[in-house]
């Protein structure tokens, strides 16, 4: 449900009236009848156009093709390209290590306006800044016009701020939320007709991993949930990252939905997890990717000590968000079904078991049909490498 952020009061009474229903039914009946759709995986050996598009295709078509989700619409694609340009692993190109990949981006770009797509919009809050961007990408070494000619009307839009609109547009959680009741974002994010969550597998030193879902913990605008926001009013332009989401220090500006409840946990793994599910409520997702031709093993970015760069080649596509990263997580060979002190969780809540209970999507490996390549063809061992990492840190620190 979207609304802009007049008749902000009522929004909020009628969100907060939710959450007495939704509780009412146990975890167990909400997972029991959590949609299970089909997730297509295929291997993928390089980012070369002649294997890409050809694989994108046929994935999509095992999903029931694009065109009747996209045709005459609007799309709007989150991309990943978390940390600042210059933060690199090793000599690696970005999209090698831990930003979603130009040529992926390019590619389903094109499927997309193959498809029909309207409009097609690349969308992302770059690391403090209100630069467009095009300009944050070249800094990247990437060539936008790449992506922009992949399909008619494409365009990009910084997504950390107000933006091209004239007011932020406020998205509401149907489920009341576990953090927050509702979000005031980028306009983009209410005007689109279909959203794509495109992301990048990796691990997630706070939330323990992050594919489709936590890739939406960048819808947040800096100027309203970042480190530099202003107090009664979003600040101008963004600055500074999101340390207010994840520990909680700090509520975000007045004009926007304050926290449920002040007095919750404020650890980070308690709070990403739950932030990132009433994000995805709030915005829902009705395409999610996740490649892994190559990427890095370890975190979410090249400051995570002891990441390595790793090429899974393979590449995993779903209509449900949460049966996507579940699928994912088999393939990482971890179990999707693992909670706090279970890896990938170790320090952190699942965000996978977080969504399941609010009714978005089964976990459950069992329920979901697999088309394509299967989990144990596709496989590479994420979860051998985290053991290896962690010992490597612990005889480090002893």
């Amino acid at each position: 449900m979207h609304k802009n952020c007049s008749r902000r009061e009522w929004l909020l009474r009628t969100a907060a009236a939710v959450p007495g229903t939704w509780l009412a039914g146990s975890p167990l009946s909400r997972a029991a009848s959590a949609p299970a759709l089909p997730v297509a995986v295929a291997k993928c050996t390089t980012y070369e156009t002649a294997e890409l598009v050809p694989t994108l295709s046929k994935m999509f078509d095992q999903l029931g093709g694009l065109g009747r989700l996209v045709n005459g619409k609007t799309v709007g694609i989150k991309v990943n390209l978390t940390g600042d340009p210059t933060y690199r692993l090793g000599y690696a190109p970005l999209g090698d290590s831990h930003y979603t990949h130009p040529q992926v981006i390019a590619a389903t770009v094109h499927l997309l306006g193959r498809a029909g797509a309207r409009r097609i919009r690349v969308l992302e809050s770059p690391w403090a800044t209100a630069d467009p961007v095009e300009e944050y990408v070249l800094r990247a070494n990437w060539e936008p016009r790449d992506i922009l000619g992949a399909a008619p009307n494409v365009e990009f839009e910084n997504t950390n701020y107000l933006g091209r609109a004239k007011k932020y547009s406020r998205l509401i959680v149907p489920t009341g939320g576990y953090i927050y009741p509702a979000f005031d974002l980028n306009h983009s994010y209410a005007d689109c007709d279909v959203f794509v969550s495109l992301a990048k597998m990796k691990e997630h030193d706070t939330a323990g991993i992050t594919l489709s879902m936590k890739n939406c913990f960048g819808l947040t605008p800096a100027t309203i949930y970042g480190s530099g926001a202003g107090i009664d009013e979003p600040s101008i332009l963004p600055n500074g990252g999101r340390d207010m989401v994840h520990s909680g220090y700090r509520q975000p500006s007045k004009s926007a939905p304050p926290e449920k409840d002040p007095k919750s946990p404020r650890d980070g793994g308690y709070r990403v997890p739950r932030t990132v599910v009433d994000l995805v409520g709030a915005r829902p997702i009705h395409l999610a990717i996740v490649e892994a031709v190559r990427t890095m093993a370890g975190g979410e970015g090249p400051w995570i000590d002891g990441c390595t760069l790793v090429s899974p080649g393979v590449i995993v596509a779903g209509l449900n968000c949460v049966n996507t990263d579940a699928v994912c997580m088999g393939v990482m060979n971890f179990d999707p079904m693992a909670d706090r002190g279970t890896p990938p969780f170790e320090t952190s809540d699942s965000t996978l078991r977080l969504a399941e209970d609010a009714g978005l999507g089964t976990r459950d490996l069992r329920r979901i049909e697999v088309v394509g390549t299967p989990i144990v063809q596709a496989k590479f061992d994420f979860a051998a490498l985290r053991r290896v990492q962690r010992a490597n840190a612990a005889r480090q620190r002893g």
